[in-house]
């Protein structure tokens, strides 16, 4: 029988992301037992609002420029003058020398990312993602014919294993994607780390003779807590591509707009960045929405309430390991990553049973963990600790 829509569409409605059902659980939780009740950790929703500057900044543009501008067309890569603020605003802190040519706007991360792959991907090419990482990654890779490659997850402390790396790279090898801070671990990538997974990369492009890219996904570069520094890529391997957005460090998730950032130095420089160009416009995007592209060009030294976060941090993570939880410390991002003593899956389960929504590690590649989204209120944290109390007892923590 002919479905109505595509197979590969069917499939993924069949098999809808577990975080998003959690989110849907926590409204229809909320219903039943009042918003206050529920404590829902299951989606990096940001809690706390965009800095004051956002909304200043958007009424500027609207006073100030033209109607005809603001909401016109513009090149596919976004408004000269943003892109070159953005890459001044990069020059500044990491003491690079880009341009607005290595800038393009783009429609969030994600957008960003679909628009390298696509850029990059012909069929049954490879792109291998370290264990856990955010499961969307393998829709976007098959969104362009390629094929995810997961490296399991190795040491206790989540940094990426490059031995591993070497194991599982092969000729149809094109890309290698980097969270970090990572979402779900909360673990920064060391410059050790770095450097171990650049020479393997090194060594196999010579090996295969064609470039092998690191797509950077930084959404959560600016949080991260106790002075960590994250590693800024391309300063370590040429052949970088780094997606952002602004979706956590301005706290605006729905306004979809982040870049990516295309170094001069990377193999093919000119044709890869007229390919991603043109990627924005053919993947529907065009280019990233008008207004926001010009406000957040005004408040590229803005951020989010990182201290609440870190409060948010140091309460969630003291009060589970007092409860016999095992949990990873995290260096950044707005997650907890937490070893479950069952199946992590029947864990998400028996956590509901106390209002509680967290994912289950499976989500993320990476069974026998659940992830723990601390971007809410502190209240909320400090309700769910007796219902997490109760849930230690019953697993006889």
């Amino acid at each position: 029988m002919c479905s109505t829509i595509s197979k590969r569409m069917l499939g993924l409605t069949q098999k809808n992301s577990a975080v998003r059902e959690m989110f849907e659980e926590g409204n229809r939780l909320a219903k039943l037992y009042g918003r206050e009740n529920v404590y829902d950790f299951s989606i990096g929703n940001p809690y706390f609002p965009a800095p004051e500057r956002v909304s200043s900044a958007i009424h500027e543009v609207l006073e100030n420029e033209a109607v005809n501008y603001v909401h016109g067309y513009m090149p596919n890569a976004g408004f000269p003058d943003v892109r070159q603020a953005v890459a001044e605003s990069l020059n500044k802190r990491f003491e690079t020398s880009y341009s607005s040519a290595n800038v393009i706007m783009t429609v969030g991360a994600a957008g960003g990312l679909n628009c390298a792959l696509q850029t990059l991907l012909d069929p049954d090419d490879e792109v291998i993602c370290f264990a856990p990482f955010f499961l969307e990654y393998g829709n976007y890779i098959a969104n362009h014919g390629g094929r995810l490659v997961i490296v399991p997850a190795g040491a206790s402390d989540f940094q990426p294993d490059a031995e591993a790396l070497r194991k599982a790279i092969s000729p149809k090898t094109k890309a290698l994607i980097i969270n970090s801070p990572n979402n779900p671990t909360g673990v920064i990538y060391s410059e050790e780390t770095i450097k171990k997974l650049a020479a393997v990369l090194e060594e196999k492009q010579r090996e295969y003779s064609h470039p092998i890219f690191i797509i950077s996904d930084e959404p959560y570069r600016e949080l991260s807590y106790d002075g960590a520094v994250v590693p800024w890529l391309p300063s370590f391997y040429r052949n970088t591509i780094v997606g952002y957005s602004w979706s956590k460090s301005l706290s605006l998730p729905g306004e979809r707009i982040g870049y990516l950032l295309i170094p001069s130095e990377v193999e093919d420089f000119e044709l890869v960045f007229s390919a991603a160009s043109i990627s924005n416009r053919i993947l529907g995007f065009v280019n990233a929405p008008s207004l926001i592209q010009l406000a957040v060009a005004k408040c590229l030294d803005e951020r989010t309430d990182i201290a609440s976060y870190d409060t948010n941090r140091k309460l969630l993570y003291n009060g589970l390991t007092a409860l016999g939880f095992d949990c990873v410390y995290p260096q950044g991002t707005f997650y907890l990553w937490m070893k479950t003593p069952c199946d992590d899956k029947e864990f998400a389960q028996l956590a509901k049973k106390y209002n509680i929504l967290v994912v289950p590690g499976a989500s993320f590649a990476c069974p026998g963990y659940v992830r723990i989204a601390y971007c809410v209120g502190s209240d909320t944290i400090r309700g769910s600790l007796p219902g997490f109390e109760k849930l230690a007892k019953e697993l006889g923590l």
